[in-house]
C-alpha cells in the first residue's frame, strides 16, 4: 500500500514505513496489507465471511466441490472484491443465491426461466455459466423461444394463429436453431424473425378484419393494397408469402425486393476527420475509441465488432494484425496498432471475477457476455458518428486503395457488396486477375 506522501519528493504517494504512519494495515484474517473493509478485516476476508453464510458452504470439508463451493471460490478470487460486495446489496440478490444453496431454485436454465424475468437473474445465470455450473446456451435462442410462445398465444383468432404458429416455427424457429446448432451468431437472425412475425401477424389480422378472408384466399390486390398504404417495415411480409407460396398454403402472391431509395454516406473528408479525432483525441474511453476505429477504418458494422474477441488481435513481429474474416489477417497502422496494444491490455471489466479471463475485445457488465451492440450504437452515435454512413464512406474509400475482392475477403464482406462500392466509386474490378483465381 502507498497510502502517504512524501513532501520531499514532489507529493508522491509513499508505503507505510516511508510515511512513518504507525496504524497497521495488515488484515487480520490472511494478513495481507490492505485497506481494512470491515473492522481488521479485508474486503476479500470480508467477502468470503458473507458467501460462506449465504451459500451454506461448509469449509471444514476440504475440497468441497459442490456448486455453492465453486462459486464461493469464483467470486471469491475476484480482483476487486468490493464490486461483489457492491452487487450483494442489491434488491433480491442475496435471495436468489440463497434459495439457489438451498435447492429451492434447481440448479438448470429451466428452473431459472421460471423465474420472474429480470436484470437479476439474467446476471445470475450469466455468473453461473461463466464459471461453468451451468451449460452455456444461446442466449438469443432462449429469448426468442420465450417471446415466440407468448407472441402465438395472444394471437386468439384461429385463421391467423394457425398459418402464423406454422411459418414461425418450422421456418424461422427451425431456421435460428439450426444456425445456433452450427455456431454461427443468432442476434441478426433473430431479430430480422421478431420483425416478420410481427408484421405478418399485422397484415393477417388486416386481412381477416377488413376482408374477412384468411391467407388461403388471399389475392395479389389484397398484398399490394397493404405495401401501398403503410410504412417500408410492411415488407418483411415477403419471407412469409415466399414461404407460404413454397407450401402452397396460397398461390400467385409476389412480392419484389424492396430496394432502399438512398445510400447514407458520409464524406471522405468527415470520415477522416472523425478518424484522427479517434486516434488522437480524447473524445471518449478508450474502448470506445477502439471501436469507433473499427468502424471508420475497417468499415466493421457495430454488431460484429462487439462480438470481436481478443484472439482476433493477432501479435506478429511486424505489429498486431486483425482477423475480421477468413482471409488473411488485415494490418494495423500506426497509431492504431499502439492505442489497440493499449485497449487490449486494460480492457475495462475485468477485474470483478465475473468476467475475469473473458474472451471477448470489449467485455460487457454481464459475466461471460460482450458489450451489447446497442449500447456501443448509442455511445458512437453520442460522439456524433453516423453509423451506417460511416460504414459506407470507409468501404468506399477502401475500394479505391485496394482491389475489391481483397477487401471483401479481408474484411468479410461479400464480394457483391464490395463490387456495388467499387462500381459506385467508378472503380469497377470485373478485370482484376485475382477474381478469376
Amino acid at each position: 500500500m502507498l497510502p502517504g506522501r512524501s513532501p520531499a519528493h514532489g507529493n508522491e504517494p509513499v508505503c507505510v514505513e516511508c510515511a512513518g504512519i504507525t496504524q497497521d494495515y495488515h488484515c487480520g484474517r490472511c494478513g495481507a496489507e490492505t485497506e481494512h473493509y470491515r473492522q481488521d478485516t479485508c474486503a476479500r476476508c470480508s467477502l468470503r465471511d458473507d458467501l460462506t453464510v449465504l451459500l451454506r458452504v461448509d469449509e471444514s470439508v476440504p475440497g468441497a466441490e459442490t456448486a455453492p463451493a465453486k462459486l464461493l471460490t469464483a467470486l471469491c478470487g475476484a480482483q476487486r472484491p468490493e464490486s461483489i460486495l457492491t452487487w450483494l446489496r442489491r434488491a433480491g440478490v442475496r435471495d436468489l443465491l440463497g434459495r439457489l444453496a438451498a435447492g429451492d431454485i434447481p440448479l438448470s436454465h429451466e428452473a431459472l426461466d421460471k423465474e420472474t424475468h429480470s436484470l437479476r437473474v439474467e446476471h445470475v445465470r450469466s455468473l453461473l455459466i461463466h464459471h461453468h455450473l451451468l451449460p452455456n446456451r444461446d442466449h438469443y435462442l432462449a429469448l426468442f423461444e420465450r417471446w415466440l410462445t407468448s407472441k402465438i398465444e395472444a394471437v386468439e383468432d384461429p385463421d391467423v394463429r394457425r398459418p402464423l404458429e406454422s411459418f414461425a416455427r418450422w421456418h424461422h424457429l427451425r431456421r435460428i436453431r439450426s444456425l445456433s446448432a452450427e455456431g454461427k451468431p443468432t442476434r441478426g437472425p433473430v431479430h430480422s424473425a421478431k420483425q416478420e412475425i410481427t408484421e405478418t401477424i399485422k397484415f393477417l389480422t388486416w386481412l381477416k378484419t377488413t376482408h374477412g378472408r384468411a391467407v388461403e384466399s388471399c389475392v395479389q390486390t389484397d398484398v399490394d393494397a397493404w405495401l401501398a398504404d403503410g410504412p417500408t417495415t410492411r415488407h418483411a411480409i415477403r419471407t412469409f408469402f415466399i414461404w407460404a407460396v413454397k407450401n402452397r398454403t396460397c398461390t400467385n402472391i409476389t412480392i419484389g425486393h424492396r430496394q432502399a431509395k438512398t445510400m447514407p454516406l458520409l464524406g471522405q473528408d468527415q470520415r477522416l476527420a472523425m478518424l484522427k479525432a479517434c486516434l488522437t483525441e480524447d473524445v471518449d474511453t478508450l474502448p470506445y475509441r477502439v471501436a469507433a476505429t473499427f468502424l471508420l477504418l475497417y468499415a466493421q458494422p457495430v454488431v460484429n465488432i462487439a462480438a470481436m474477441k481478443s484472439t482476433d488481435v493477432i501479435i506478429t513481429p511486424d505489429g498486431p494484425r486483425l482477423s475480421l474474416s477468413e482471409g488473411d489477417p488485415a494490418p494495423v497502422p500506426e497509431p492504431f496498432a499502439s492505442l489497440l496494444l493499449e485497449h487490449l491490455a486494460s480492457r475495462p471489466n475485468m477485474r470483478t471475477g465475473s468476467s475475469s479471463g473473458s474472451e471477448w475485445l470489449f467485455p460487457g457488465y454481464r459475466p461471460g457476455r460482450h458489450i451489447h451492440p446497442n449500447t456501443l450504437m448509442q455511445r458512437l452515435r453520442e460522439v456524433g458518428i453516423n453509423l451506417l454512413g460511416a460504414r459506407n464512406a470507409s468501404l468506399r474509400g477502401l475500394v479505391t486503395e485496394v482491389p475489391a475482392p481483397l477487401v471483401a475477403e479481408m474484411l468479410g464482406y461479400s464480394y457483391q457488396v464490395t463490387q456495388k462500392h467499387a462500381a459506385a466509386a467508378a472503380e469497377p474490378w470485373s478485370t482484376y486477375a485475382g477474381r478469376r483465381i
